[in-house]
C-alpha cells in the first residue's frame, strides 16, 4: 500500500500544544467516480481551519486532516469525469465533509475544481480559491449584484475587510463598479484595503454610521459582514438602506433581533461556500466555473493574488504557525505553506 505525508490531528487542543497538529503518515486515497486525485504542491489557512481544530471534548481514533484551500497537479481522474486530466494544474477549496488538504495527495469533487491561473505559481493560487468563492457568492449569488458593471454605483460596506476574505471581496466589488467602503483601524490594514479597492475606509473602532454620513451616505445598499455578526449586528440594521441586504459568514451565538429590519424590507443572508459541496446541490458546478473565471481575470490583470506570506515545508510546526498567526485576529492577506519536506 502506498503511504503519504499529511498533517492531522487526533484530540482537539490548544494551538499551543504541540500535539495539536501532528506529522503524520496515511494511506493514498483511491478517486472515486467524480473525483481528481491531487499531488498537492501549497496550501493556505483559512478561519475555518482554527475554528474545526479549536480545543473541544473528544478524540478521533484516526488522524483528522483538515485543510480547505489548495493547489497542485492531478494525478489521477475518476471514471466519470471529464475535462481534467493527469498533469493539469489546478486549485479548489475542496469539501468541508471530506479529508483536507494538508496532505501529499487530497480527492475532490472535479466539479469544485479547475484550472488555476495560468500567470500565478501554485502558492499564490492556493491563497484564492475559498476567499475568491465566499466573497463570489455574497456579492452576485446573494446580493444578486452584477459581477460585469450592471449594479455600478451601488454601495457596499465591507466590515473588517483587511483579511483574506476582504482582500478579494473589495477587489471584486471594485471590478463590478460599486462604491466601496471598508473598515479597519491600523495604519496598515486601512492602506491595505485601499490598495485592494475600497474607495474609503471607515474605523471601525469609532461609531460607523456617523462617519459614513460624513461621507455623504445616509447608510448602503448592502453590509457584508466578514468578522463578527453579534458585535455589528445592531450597526448592520442601522447602516443598511431600506430594501438593502445584510450579509453573514460567521456564526452567531445569540438570536437574531430582526424586527429593526422591518420598516426597511431589508433582508439577511448567510454565505457558506461549503453547501454546494455538502448537499450535492444541482449546480454543484458551478464553483467550478466560479473559479475558471476568478483564474481568466487573474491572467488578465483584473483581480490579483491575496498570499502576503509563504511557509515552508508542509508540516505539523509550520501549520501550527500558521493557526497561531490567524487566531490572533492581525492578519493581512493570506497565509501559505508550500512544498513537502524531503523523504528521510
Amino acid at each position: 500500500m502506498s503511504t503519504m505525508r499529511a498533517v492531522g490531528l487526533t484530540r482537539y487542543l490548544p494551538i499551543s500544544d504541540p500535539d495539536s497538529l501532528l506529522d503524520v503518515v496515511l494511506p493514498i486515497p483511491e478517486p472515486g467516480p467524480h473525483d481528481l486525485r491531487v499531488r498537492v504542491e501549497a496550501v493556505s489557512v483559512n478561519p475555518v481551519d482554527t475554528k474545526l481544530r479549536a480545543p473541544k471534548a473528544g478524540f478521533e481514533l484516526a488522524p483528522r486532516v483538515l485543510g480547505f484551500d489548495a493547489a497542485g497537479v492531478v494525478d489521477a481522474v475518476g471514471a466519470e469525469v471529464g475535462g481534467f486530466a493527469p498533469g493539469d494544474r489546478v486549485y479548489y477549496a475542496g469539501s468541508i465533509t471530506r479529508p483536507g488538504s494538508n496532505a501529499q495527495f487530497q480527492l475532490v469533487d472535479a466539479r469544485i475544481a479547475a484550472r488555476m491561473p495560468a500567470t500565478l505559481g501554485f502558492a499564490e493560487a492556493a491563497a484564492l480559491p475559498l476567499t475568491a468563492i465566499t466573497a463570489w457568492e455574497l456579492l452576485f449569488d446573494r446580493f444578486g449584484l452584477d459581477p460585469d458593471g450592471a449594479s455600478a454605483g451601488r454601495t457596499l460596506l465591507a466590515l473588517g475587510a483587511g483579511g483574506g476574505l476582504g482582500s478579494i471581496l473589495l477587489q471584486l466589488a471594485r471590478r463590478a463598479g460599486l462604491v466601496v467602503v471598508a473598515t479597519a483601524s491600523r495604519p496598515e490594514s486601512r492602506a491595505w484595503c485601499l490598495r485592494h479597492g475600497a474607495h474609503h475606509v471607515l474605523d471601525h473602532r469609532e461609531p460607523l454610521l456617523a462617519q459614513l454620513r460624513a461621507l455623504g451616505h445616509q447608510g448602503v445598499d448592502c453590509v457584508a459582514n466578514l468578522v463578527d455578526t453579534d458585535g455589528y449586528w445592531q450597526a448592520c440594521c442601522e447602516l443598511v438602506n431600506p430594501q438593502g441586504w445584510i450579509g453573514l459568514v460567521v456564526g452567531s451565538k445569540r438570536e437574531l433581533p430582526l424586527e429593526p429590519l422591518k420598516n426597511k424590507s431589508a433582508g439577511v443572508v448567510w454565505e457558506f461556500m461549503f453547501t454546494r459541496s455538502m448537499f450535492g446541490t444541482a449546480d454543484m458546478a458551478e464553483q467550478g466555473g466560479l473559479l475558471a473565471r476568478v483564474a481568466a481575470l487573474v491572467d488578465a490583470g483584473e483581480l490579483r493574488t491575496t498570499l502576503t506570506e509563504t511557509l515552508a515545508p508542509i508540516n505539523a510546526e509550520n501549520l501550527r504557525r500558521a493557526h497561531e498567526r490567524l487566531e490572533s485576529g492581525r492578519m493581512l492577506g493570506k497565509l501559505v505553506l508550500a512544498g513537502w519536506p524531503s523523504p528521510p
